[in-house]
């Protein structure tokens, strides 16, 4: 059973990994395992949101998967605009708000206006903050934060000598974001993936070999509890931890 005291502070980030690999063990199609991994998403986003997790941020679609075969890809962005439609009541129902991070404007214009559509509705909801990673790149990310900050030099808005990591992180994607606390990733696969690079500096990781559609609310409790044993000593020693 998941302790939930302090989630209200926690930032967990999720690489949803192994949905192909959860088809193919069945012998099935790869959409299938898609459709499948949407149910879990469902799930989670839902627990999270009535455990008042602080915010949740989900690896969707990275710049990369635009390299995956047309069909797939198409067949993607049609289960997203489907998500949004059926997954309306319950966000805003949940006081879920809604944020994307990534190359909006690559997304095709029926689903990208469904997402900013809802990103607008809940803009004003005070409970689980939502974030979907889509044609997300954390190397993007970081560039475009250099070219604000930049214009901001340019301007004199900023002296350049004043740059630091908060201004950096004033410039990232949604900087209302926190620093994450934990990430999770399944499918048994040990690597970050290009997600989220300056926001899981200290983050915990935890890693499952469960594909991403098995994954469910236990396993999600499981990884909390997991993270509420470590010890997050931030440079410190365990002796000034325990002298705090």
């Amino acid at each position: 059973m998941m302790n939930n005291k302090g989630l209200e502070n926690l930032h967990i980030a999720v690489i949803m990994d192994g949905n192909g690999r959860w088809a193919k063990k069945r012998g099935l199609p790869r959409f299938l395992g898609h459709k499948e991994g949407v149910k879990t998403v469902k799930k989670i986003i839902t627990h999270a949101a009535k455990n008042h997790l602080k915010a949740l941020s989900i690896f969707a679609f990275s710049a990369e998967n635009w390299l995956r075969p047309k069909e797939e890809v198409s067949f993607l962005m049609n289960l997203l605009d489907e998500y949004v439609v059926s997954e309306w009541d319950t966000i805003t129902k949940n006081n879920i708000r809604f944020v994307m991070s990534g190359k909006a404007e690559l997304i095709p214009e029926k689903t990208r206006q469904s997402l900013l559509k809802l990103k607008e509705e809940t803009k004003n909801n005070t409970g689980l903050l939502l974030n979907m990673a889509l044609s997300y790149s954390a190397q993007d990310e970081l560039v475009d934060c250099m070219k604000q900050i930049a214009k901001k030099v340019q301007k004199g808005s900023i002296n350049i000598d004043d740059i630091s990591k908060d201004t950096i992180r004033d410039n990232l994607y949604n900087s209302e974001l926190p620093d994450v606390d934990l990430l999770i990733r399944t499918s048994g696969e040990q690597r970050i993936s290009n997600f989220m690079l300056w926001r899981i500096s200290y983050a915990e990781l935890y890693f499952t070999d469960k594909l991403w559609p098995d994954f469910n609310e236990k396993d999600f409790d499981k990884a909390i509890d997991e993270f509420n044993k470590r010890v997050r000593r931030f440079g410190k020693t365990d002796e000034q931890l325990n002298n705090n």
